[in-house]
């Protein structure tokens, strides 16, 4: 019997034509057999990170974005660098998973789509607060994907074969490691 593994991506963008929006939608389009993912939505009516409210009941948006979390069988990030960081706004989202339980152990992974030599900062930061909240990185799949805006499509998506394949990889290494973790 076969299982599909769903993975959760989330986008640390707010601009509709962010590179990082056009990586995820592919990754939407390319995933492998088995593999469904789902776009969480909620980034900007997060509220900003407070801990007095990071109690039951949770304000809705972070209540959904935890089940969003819980409910995915691995998670696929990719933000944008801002300022040699990560942007706020996805600062804040991951601020909003420490004091939940969602993300441990759960397969996690990113896509740097920053172009060559930037993007560093990002990496390190997601790197520092998913060990935090005791997300399971899967290394293989952490992939730097540059997006060649000559190379995307009417439909926002990105067309070279070897970008689609390498994100098929990386949604199917995350599947992958679900699939050990369910086993185990």
């Amino acid at each position: 019997m076969s299982t599909t593994r769903t993975i959760l991506l989330l986008s640390g963008s707010l601009r509709s034509g962010s590179s990082n929006e056009t990586v995820l939608r592919t990754a939407g389009a390319v995933t492998p057999p088995g593999v469904r993912t789902v776009r969480y939505e909620g980034l900007g009516a997060l509220p900003h990170f407070n801990p007095d409210d990071d109690v039951e009941p949770l304000p809705e948006p972070v209540s959904a974005l935890r089940a969003a979390i819980d409910a995915a069988d691995a998670v696929l990030v990719c933000t944008p660098e801002y300022a040699g960081t990560l942007p706020g706004t996805f600062k804040n989202l991951l601020d909003w998973t420490v004091g939940g339980i969602e993300i441990c152990d759960k397969p996690t992974a990113w896509v740097n789509a920053a172009a060559p030599g930037r993007g560093g900062g990002a990496e390190a930061t997601l790197r520092t607060v998913l060990g935090y909240t005791g997300a399971d990185i899967v290394e293989p799949a952490c992939v730097r994907i540059t997006v060649d805006r000559n190379a995307v499509d009417a439909d926002g998506l990105i067309t070279d074969p070897d970008a689609r394949e390498r994100l098929r990889q990386v949604l199917g290494l995350l599947a992958g490691r679900t699939a050990e973790t369910a086993r185990g």
